[in-house]
């Protein structure tokens, strides 16, 4: 049903852009795009019996159209996503990442505004990113939590030499998927879209709104935020029936949250801090800080002009182990290897450790373009020492390796 709604979603979008294209004299357009084919292979069978393969494929495209006119100043961007999966029919699903308008107002270009559903990225540490709070987290792509769903949004931002001041408004909430029964990286219990409840009365269509204010001040980069509205993390609690837990179901508290982000880049080191403050709306839960802070020091490159840069954070979060929180107090200490060559070779690798517990988790991530238009991706995760209440013990059984074939166009 999801997938469902979601292609009628992305024809009707499609339909609004050649719209309002034609309506548009054409000074510029660009077409682009990739089409990538993932294969996984996981070490042992899931913890639940239906997930008793270990291998998956999965297949997806995603192309891009830009429309730009006046100078550039102005422009329509329209990126649909579509995966295909072999094993779990929830991760088969469709989104568009963007569909709006962005344009440069005023003499002088000072004011810009964006209409559409957009993407926007805050933060600036490695292992894990706080502040970034606008859009939902596309749980289906991955166990990192780097990829998003588009979010409606209107923005307003007043551009200044150094920074700006933007004001956000989002009409519309998008609920976070999860994997299906046959999937991975997931609860024991599945969650039942069915089932899920908001606090608020207006459910999905709550409107939220964020302020953020950055600037650059010589060698540091500082943003400050104010978000007020509907959690993009949500709860989740046990279905009962008949006394026993069969399913899980999802809520979405309101929440007002204020947080700020650091970054100052030295000659060879680069000091990030991310800190958030979260309260809720709903005594039921528990208002909390948190935060992750670090360096990433780079060393003298070698004669053949590569280089490895030394990474170090620190998370933290009040609520402590009580809640299941991942990141109460652990480390991630890893480093980056960059070859510096034509194919763009790299490798990202590291550990974090929960220094409770002593719960270890190891992954690492390397790329490289093959030829013209082609890039290979391989990456891996492995659980080891898992405290029995540590959160990570529902994917102890979930280390896997994955191959990733990128075509670019």
């Amino acid at each position: 049903m999801a997938v469902k709604v979601a292609k009628q979603y992305l024809i009707k979008s499609m339909g609004i852009l050649s719209l309002a294209a034609s309506m548009l004299a054409v000074s510029a357009n660009e077409f682009s795009g990739e089409i990538s084919l993932q294969g996984r292979y996981f070490k042992d069978e899931g913890a639940s019996p239906e997930q008793n393969k270990k291998t998956d494929v999965a297949l997806s495209i995603q192309p891009e159209y830009k429309h730009k006119w006046d100078s550039g100043h102005k422009k329509i961007t329209f990126t649909p996503f579509y995966r295909w999966n072999q094993q779990d029919k929830e991760r088969t699903h469709a989104d568009i990442r963007q569909l709006d308008f962005v344009g440069s107002l005023g003499e002088e270009g000072n004011w810009e505004v964006q209409a559409g559903i957009s993407k926007t990225y805050w933060g600036v540490t490695e292992s894990q990113h706080l502040v970034d709070i606008i859009n939902q987290t596309d749980a289906l792509e991955g166990i990192d939590g780097e990829d998003k769903l588009g979010q409606p949004m209107f923005r307003v931002s007043r551009l200044a030499d150094n920074g700006s001041l933007d004001l956000i408004v989002l009409p519309y909430f998008r609920e976070r998927s999860f994997a299906g029964s046959k999937g991975r990286f997931r609860a024991p219990l599945v969650v039942d879209s069915n089932a899920t409840t908001f606090e608020s009365a207006k459910k999905e269509k709550h409107i939220d709104y964020a302020l953020r204010w950055t600037e650059t001040v010589d060698a540091l980069d500082i943003g400050i935020h104010m978000f007020n509205g509907t959690s993009r993390d949500p709860v989740l609690s046990p279905i009962i029936k008949n006394g026993k837990p069969i399913a899980l179901k999802a809520h979405y508290p309101q929440i007002t949250q204020l947080g700020i982000d650091l970054q100052h880049t030295g000659e060879s080191t680069i000091w990030k801090l991310e800190l958030i403050n979260r309260q809720f709306d709903d005594s039921k839960n528990q208002d909390y800080s948190a935060l992750v802070g670090g360096f990433e020091h780079t060393l003298p490159a070698f004669e053949n002009g590569s280089e490895i840069g030394l990474i170090t954070e620190y998370h933290h979060d009040s609520r402590g182990e009580a809640v299941g929180v991942t990141f109460q107090n652990d480390v991630f200490v890893g480093g980056r290897y960059t070859l510096n060559d034509e194919a763009g070779s790299q490798l990202l690798a590291g550990a974090f450790v929960d220094l409770d517990d002593k719960t270890k988790s190891f992954r690492a991530e390397a790329s490289r373009r093959l030829g013209k238009g082609f890039k290979i991706n391989l990456e891996g995760q492995t659980f080891m020492d898992v405290g029995n209440d540590n959160p990570l013990k529902v994917l102890e059984k979930d280390d896997f390796i994955q191959l990733e074939l990128q075509k670019y166009f």
